[in-house]
């Protein structure tokens, strides 16, 4: 191994001195900091919030300091069906039902796992995988169905956000501390030979510990609601006596098992053209497995621009904090010119990017529109869950080629796959490592 000299150091020192420009540069630099000094103007210029295909949505919703992105963009896809097809101007799902139930089958997902797991060392990949975060905010569209099938849905007003959902760093700290220590009982009694039947006895305990604590930081599901509401015409409408699962099929109705996860992947150790799932990956033990179909970019926007075209909007997963600006919300490759700032190189492939840790899907959220030009898309609305003040509205745009190296998963309706595509699908999946970064949980 070779160390740094103090004389190589003080080369570098001399040689940044010496170089006016550079000189110049820190002074804009260090006030500014490296993003605002690299902003490039241009970017918002040729990225417009003007659409050739622009489905009419209500109001942006607000995740708030969670990371329910995928929660949201889910209901958000459900919500703009609901506005259209009972006249509303505005309407927004809860959330934090949807939240709730989660997180308690995600202590019960990670319980069994603990147990499928008890007889490898504490230290095994896997093991320790696990241990890491035994919950998140996170999540993948398989994961929402799961939650949906089991569970239903509720408008908003029935369970309105709490304190620890528009804020769940406190109830994420104190339930993983939770399931780490039910893991330690649960992997010793693995270790004492205990029968699993009476594991189950005491996995059950502990999830009761779960649904209290669940209960108390986020309130009590409904089981049985009334909705009323009225709509753009001043018309007064009731209904008494739903569940969440009869207000799903009346008021949602989308047959989730209609749609599929479609991702790009462009790594050599991913195939395209065939079907992937992840190991460890899940919310609902006897839920929707995940599964992805990998295609080349090009397919995936097609795919995507069909879906837009037939008034649908689209769930999709990117990697939202790469040359990206929050406050006027532009998504394009040219938003910041770093390599000219620094004279350095940053740039690298979108599998590079992959395979070295530089990205992975972070965020998830709605495409709403698209320009076509000449039958080509050239940029695409986004509908954000980030509140109005960011971006037009709430709205984001991102340009055609930064989608080709940032977008990596999108959700679309079968029928919408060629016949080949669909059995490509529905083929044996491939199983991917926990660590794959095609499991990451937007």
């Amino acid at each position: 191994m070779t160390e740094i000299t103090k004389a190589l150091t003080e080369k570098f020192a001399q040689e940044i001195q010496e170089n006016q420009h550079q000189m110049t540069l820190q002074r804009a630099v260090v006030k500014n900091g490296i993003k605002a000094s690299a902003e490039n103007i241009s970017a918002a210029v040729h990225n417009t919030p003007v659409f050739s295909i622009d489905i009419k949505t209500g109001k942006v919703s607000n995740q708030e300091q969670s990371g329910r992105c995928w929660m949201f963009a889910a209901l958000n896809t459900f919500r703009h069906k609901i506005l259209a097809n009972f006249n509303l101007k505005e309407f927004e799902l809860s959330q934090n039902y949807t939240f709730f139930w989660d997180k308690y089958e995600k202590a019960n997902y990670f319980y069994e796992n603990i147990l499928k797991t008890a007889n490898q060392e504490r230290t095994s990949r896997e093991v320790a995988f696990l241990l890491q975060t035994p919950q998140q905010d996170g999540g993948q569209w398989d994961m929402i169905v799961s939650i949906f099938q089991k569970y239903g849905a509720v408008p908003k007003a029935v369970m309105p956000e709490s304190r620890n959902s528009s804020s769940s760093n406190e109830l994420n700290n104190y339930l993983n501390k939770k399931l780490r220590c039910d893991a330690i009982a649960l992997r010793e009694l693995v270790e004492k030979n205990v029968p699993m039947e009476e594991i189950q006895l005491i996995k059950e305990g502990f999830l009761q510990e779960v649904y209290q604590f669940l209960v108390i930081s986020l309130g009590t599901p409904p089981t049985e609601f009334d909705f009323e509401y009225r709509d753009e015409n001043q018309e007064y409408h009731i209904e008494r006596g739903l569940t969440p699962q009869t207000f799903y099929d009346k008021y949602i109705g989308v047959n989730l098992d209609d749609y599929v996860s479609i991702i790009n992947a462009p790594t050599k150790d991913k195939p395209y053209n065939r079907s992937y799932t992840v190991d460890l990956l899940g919310n609902v033990v006897g839920g929707k497995e995940v599964r992805y179909l990998n295609v080349e970019m090009a397919t995936l926007k097609k795919l995507a621009i069909a879906q837009l075209e037939q008034g649908e909007s689209v769930w999709f997963g990117c990697d939202v904090g790469q040359s990206s600006t929050r406050d006027s919300g532009i998504m394009a490759t040219e938003a910041f010119d770093v390599n000219s700032l620094f004279g350095i190189d940053f740039d690298m492939t979108k599998a590079q990017r992959l395979d070295y840790g530089e990205s992975l899907m972070t965020h998830a959220m709605v495409l709403t529109g698209v320009d076509l030009i000449d039958g080509q898309s050239t940029k695409w609305k986004v509908e954000n869950s980030w509140g109005e003040k960011v971006g037009d509205k709430g709205f984001f745009v991102a340009s055609d080629a930064w989608m080709d190296e940032f977008t990596y998963q999108v959700v679309i309706r079968k029928d919408l796959l060629t016949a080949e595509q669909l059995a490509d699908f529905n083929a044996e999946p491939i199983v991917l490592d926990a660590w794959d970064p095609m499991g990451a949980l937007a």
